[in-house]
């Protein structure tokens, strides 16, 4: 590409137009176009111009070669560096002619000095290079009077402009080299260019031949563009302005500590860190070993530098051993009459767990402190047990500090990093003791079966130190390296299994069970606690929305039979949101929801009515779940004589199989159970079936359920009555005792069964029982199988030899 000079042979410049004149034609006809993607050229401009070399080079050639070695600038808008079609150029450009090209890092640079613009008529190619065919519309350039007010104001605003910003000095300067001022023409193009207006208003300028409504548009442009300078101007003052304050306050401080120093008052940061730790440790009664501990760290803070690493780790363990509650306690509240009415208030039912509660209180008020206690609350999720504990916290009116080690895997979460680690902090008990500010706090641990352990440490290990009442006394945080007595912290742990816990752990705890509540408990709670909480979230009144006892129950069997309330809150919130839709749209008219609005409201019950199903070979049993009680029918079938066999379904866990092949060789082996039909074992295949194979089932509970279906099958002949059973068979018949005594109670009286054995062992289990659970329940204690094999045949009708009296 050839370099093409200022004043070409044959050419000069006219001053007036800024263009070039020649003696043949002015400007060509054909023009390749080179895209512009920032903003539009105008005549009025000579700046540089930077393009991609390999998609633009050969344009720029073909451009260098003509006579007249002049280009068209486009504007596209397209994405620099993307190559635009046809449609994308504007339909006005400037021609430009090219001075001193050049290349260079993929680039193609060269001096563009705008001429005129052209319009383009029609595209000789749509492709790279373009090539189009152009026309000069005639700009009318006599002066007028309105014309020149005109070229006025532009000139004043430019004036205004010109303090704002620097730039506009160097810009005016460059226009006047080249243009008279006094020639409005590219007056306004210059105009145009200073302001910083979008791309589409400028082609809009570019495109307005007539100079008149040219010159109307850049004053409007003109006019924002001295607001915004303005408006940058006013804010640039203000923040000089603050760095000025700043500077002068910064300058002032300084001039005071120089004063107070000459005058001897003056105090630096170490020694206001350092009088801040003594202020702290006059308030405490520190054991000797923290008192030498403290006195040790001040004196090594007092010789370390600010700016040394040392001393901040110094002074943040400082800062955690005063701000520790050194023999600091709070006064126990041991209030057995506020602490019942405290635990009536939060919790309905649970009257088991209160009395425990209450008991423990006792023991505290007898002794005058309640110290070096470990409870653990063990129960199903939903039941309760944080709000218990928060509520034993209020009774004793101690502070309360709760943290969860569910998924604990580090055991420096419980004792602290040693202070050679960068970042290391205390253990959550010494965190929670500064936060409470005493030293007797209720600390509770949420979740603690669920503790992990891993490569770090074990969790569960490290608590076995705090949680003894012996060991406790001298804690020992790895951070703090200072014993710490722990033994009159209240410690409450949750739980919802206890197998998870390791032993050790277990054995320092005093196990508080919560089974759960009866549909009566969740009633109360729905209606005291749930449903006025509910209705006040959503802003709803006490009149706009009520629910009747009998919508409130059906909700509770049919949709929440767990143990606990929080589903049942979760059904009743559903309830609330869908007839705070129906309120908006009636207004004037309540709500009552009723048993029948209910499936409408939540769907379908998920869970079915239980029935006792009767016949040959089927007995109800009772069984434990997460969600509570529940009634299993436990069925049993031959399926052919051809050969004896044993065959079990229904999803079976270990421990049931094995229940059901002790009941098996139990009732097998005792043909006197069965008289008339001895060998009915001997050659039959039987299948036990317990229904619901989906679901697993485990546990030894249903020992005697299996062995009174088999004998059932056996004899050939139904129970005949509706009669619910639970009980561990041995093969000695005996009948052990079982758990879950309140659920399968309860499981019992939903399902209507009337009638229900226990075994004898259990029998302090179902005395403890509330007396509305207990009502109108005729219930067996049994200690061998033979008093269950004569409650389940036909007026009790066994051989002599096989019977054993009824206790």
């Amino acid at each position: 590409m050839t370099d093409q000079n200022e004043g070409t042979p044959g050419i000069v410049l006219d001053a007036a137009q800024g263009m070039p004149a020649t003696l043949g034609d002015l400007v060509p006809d054909r023009l390749y176009l080179l895209p512009l993607t920032a903003r539009p050229f105008f005549p009025a401009q000579t700046v540089p111009i930077v393009t991609n070399e390999a998609n633009w080079r050969g344009t720029l050639e073909r451009a260098g070669n003509t006579p007249q070695h002049m280009i068209g600038l486009v504007y596209s808008g397209t994405a620099p560096g993307a190559v635009p079609e046809a449609e994308d150029f504007a339909a006005v450009g400037t021609v430009v002619r090219m001075h001193h090209p050049g290349t260079g890092d993929g680039k193609i640079h060269f001096i563009a000095e705008g001429i005129k613009r052209f319009r383009i008529r029609s595209w000789l190619t749509a492709r790279p290079p373009f090539l189009v065919q152009v026309d000069y519309p005639e700009q009318p350039t006599e002066g007028s009077d309105e014309i020149k007010a005109y070229a006025l104001a532009i000139i004043n605003m430019i004036r205004e402009l010109l303090p704002l910003n620097p730039l506009y000095k160097e810009q005016l300067k460059a226009f006047l080299e080249r243009f008279n001022v006094e020639d409005a023409s590219p007056l306004t193009d210059f105009a145009a260019i200073l302001t910083s207006a979008t791309p589409q208003d400028l082609q809009q300028v570019l495109e307005t031949f007539p100079l008149l409504p040219r010159m109307e548009r850049v004053l409007g442009l003109l006019q924002k563009e001295l607001e915004v300078a303005g408006m940058q101007a006013k804010i640039r003052q203000k923040v000089e302005e603050n760095i000025s304050e700043q500077q002068r306050r910064f300058f002032l401080r300084e001039q005071m500590k120089e004063i107070q120093k000459e005058l001897g008052i003056s105090k630096d940061d170490k020694t206001v860190e350092l009088e801040r730790f003594r202020g702290r440790i006059g308030a405490l009664r520190l054991p000797e070993d923290a008192r030498i501990r403290i006195d040790e760290e001040m004196q090594k803070l007092s010789f370390l530098e600010l700016g040394s690493p040392e001393y901040a780790v110094t002074r943040n363990y400082l800062d955690v051993l005063t701000a520790l509650p050194w023999g600091k306690t709070s006064d126990d509240v041991l209030d057995l009459k506020r602490a019942r009415r405290i635990l009536d208030r939060d919790h309905a039912g649970l009257k088991d767990v209160k009395e425990r509660i209450i008991e423990f209180l006792a023991v505290g008020a007898l002794k005058g402190e309640i110290a070096g206690s470990i409870i653990l609350l063990a129960g199903p999720p939903g039941v309760g047990k944080s709000s218990i504990g928060r509520s034993i916290s209020e009774a004793l009116g101690r502070r309360f500090y709760r943290f969860s080690v569910g998924g604990m895997r580090d055991e420096a979460e419980i004792k602290g990093h040693r202070r050679t680690y960068i970042g290391a902090m205390p253990g959550k008990f010494v965190q929670a003791l500064r936060e409470a500010g005493t030293s007797n706090p209720v600390i509770m641990l949420d979740e603690v079966d669920k503790i992990g352990a891993s490569y770090q440490g074990d969790p569960a290990s490290a608590l076995l130190e705090v949680l003894d009442p012996e060991q406790n006394r001298d804690f020992l945080d790895h951070y703090l390296d200072v014993r710490f007595d722990l033994s009159k912290v209240l410690f409450i742990c949750t739980a919802n299994q206890l197998d998870t816990i390791p032993a050790p752990l277990l054995d320092r705890m005093e196990v508080i069970r919560l089974a759960g509540y009866i549909t009566e408990e969740k009633l109360r709670i729905a209606r005291k606690y749930l449903w006025p909480r509910l209705r006040e979230r959503a802003g709803i009144k006490g009149g706009q929305l009520t629910i009747d006892d009998a919508a409130l129950r059906t909700v509770i069997e049919g949709y929440a039979r767990e143990a606990g309330v929080r589903n049942l809150e979760k059904q009743l919130a559903r309830i609330v949101r869908k007839s705070a839709v129906k309120l908006l749209d009636r207004p004037e008219k309540g709500i009552r929801i009723a048993p029948g609005d209910i499936v409408a409201l939540l769907g379908q019950p998920p869970f079915r009515p239980e029935a006792s199903v009767q016949g040959v070979g089927v007995v109800t049993g009772l069984a434990w779940t997460a969600m509570g009680g529940a009634t299993l029918n436990v069925e049993a079938t031959r399926v052919h004589t051809k050969n004896r066999g044993f065959k079990l379904t229904g999803m079976l866990g270990s421990v049931m199989k094995e229940s059901a092949e002790i009941a098996y060789s139990y009732v097998a082996s005792n043909p006197g159970l069965f008289p008339g039909n001895g060998q009915f074992f001997d050659d039959a295949l039987v299948h036990l079936h317990v229904p619901e194979g989906a679901t697993p089932k485990d546990g030894p509970s249903a020992g005697i359920t299996m062995a009174a279906a088999l004998l059932s099958l056996a004899r050939g002949e139904p129970i005949g009555r509706p009669l619910a059973m639970t009980g561990e068979l041995t093969l000695t018949g005996q009948v052990l005792a079982v758990g879950g005594i309140r659920e399968k109670i309860v499981a019992a009286r939903r399902a209507g069964l009337k009638e229900v054995l226990f075994p004898a062992a259990n029998r302090r289990d179902f005395d403890e029982l509330p007396a509305h659970l207990r009502k109108g329940l005729k219930v067996h204690f049994v200690s061998h199988f033979d008093q269950v094999a004569r409650l389940v045949t036909r007026k009790g009708r066994l051989p002599r030899r096989s019977a054993a009296p009824l206790k």
